[in-house]
């Protein structure tokens, strides 16, 4: 029985120093929980004293180039009204850009430093055929006139004599002659008031037999008295515009002279020069290879080849005009028998 009676004793005891133990554990536990959270604390204050003292950061800033350079220039005294580029392409620096095109001055070599081509068949063509075979008829009478002049008639005798006063000169006074004997010998009627028709195209003689006519007569007959007296075919031109000043189609003489292009007008003694004819919208050009619309290059650069492109002189003056050679009427009243040219 004794045996028995120390265990039990040995057994409380053991009881006793386990619960002693845990009771420690918990103890510690506790208060290392409680260092744990004292150190949290301490740290999260010490990053917060840490923020309130660090330097507040400065705004985002934004410029522009422009206003960069023009601080620059500023300081370096150009002034504000200094112009830079803000980007260059530098000698130095490698680049795989074409190369910027070289443009070619468009001038042509017809009259107001266009270009011409062929215009289509219509009015103006028939007009100038039978141009063409009435002056071949007047060249018979004249021809003749000049073996036997007690048989020539007045008015191929009269013309004769322009052909002759234009002959004894030379260079800018041949033309000169041309226009100021033409102009005395031909007084302006309109072919309303003549022949009682819209547009009527006379051939020299048959203007100087009548001692009347309207521009395209005058400009005709210029024609003829030039190529007699020996100017080169190629260096004529009647030449149909719109005088934008009058409102009005018009009729002249282009004679080149010198590679310039001088305007022979029934209105003015004095030459002019295309390029001063400023209110001329050209329309067409007519010699001894027909009827041609003048045009204007679309590209103002060289072409390959010697290939142009064109578009029509009067595209750029504004609304499309058609040349119909009658004379202004008044205003509000219908001119009867006008017709498009090009039809």
């Amino acid at each position: 029985m004794t045996p028995r009676h120390g265990s039990r004793k040995l057994g409380l005891s053991g009881l006793a120093a386990l619960v002693c133990i845990f009771g420690a554990y918990a103890g510690t536990s506790g208060v290392m929980a409680a260092d744990e959270s004292s150190i949290d604390v301490a740290l999260e204050s010490t990053a917060g004293s840490e923020r309130d003292h660090e330097p507040a950061r400065p705004p985002a800033t934004f410029f522009s180039i422009n206003a960069v350079l023009a601080k620059v220039d500023g300081q370096r005294g150009r002034g504000p009204d200094a112009v830079r580029l803000a980007s260059r392409t530098s000698a130095n620096v490698a680049t795989d850009a074409p190369p910027a095109l070289n443009e070619a001055k468009p001038v042509g070599k017809e009259p107001f430093g266009l270009f011409t081509f062929r215009a289509p068949e219509g009015m103006l063509w028939r007009k100038w055929r039978n141009i063409e075979a009435d002056m071949a008829r007047e060249q018979l009478t004249l021809n003749r006139c000049r073996t036997d002049a007690e048989a020539c008639p007045p008015h191929a005798a009269q013309f004769l004599r322009v052909i002759g006063a234009v002959n004894t000169k030379s260079g800018r006074a041949r033309l000169e002659e041309a226009n100021r004997a033409v102009n005395m010998a031909i007084r302006y009627v309109s072919d309303y008031s003549q022949h009682a028709e819209a547009d009527r195209w006379s051939a020299p003689l048959a203007s100087f037999a009548t001692a009347r006519g309207d521009c395209e007569d005058y400009a005709i007959a210029k024609y003829v008295a030039l190529r007699e007296a020996g100017v080169a075919r190629e260096n004529l031109q009647l030449v149909l515009v719109r005088d934008r000043a009058v409102r009005q189609d018009h009729a002249v003489l282009a004679a080149r002279l010198d590679d310039r292009w001088l305007i022979l007008d029934n209105r003015q003694s004095p030459l002019i020069e295309d390029s001063n004819a400023a209110s001329f919208t050209p329309l067409f050009a007519i010699n001894h290879d027909g009827v041609h619309l003048f045009a204007a290059p679309y590209a103002r650069r060289a072409l390959p080849d010697g290939q142009r492109a064109a578009a029509p002189a009067a595209a750029s003056a504004g609304p499309p005009f058609e040349w119909t050679g009658a004379e202004p009427v008044a205003e509000g009243a219908s001119m009867p028998g006008s017709l498009p040219l090009l039809m």
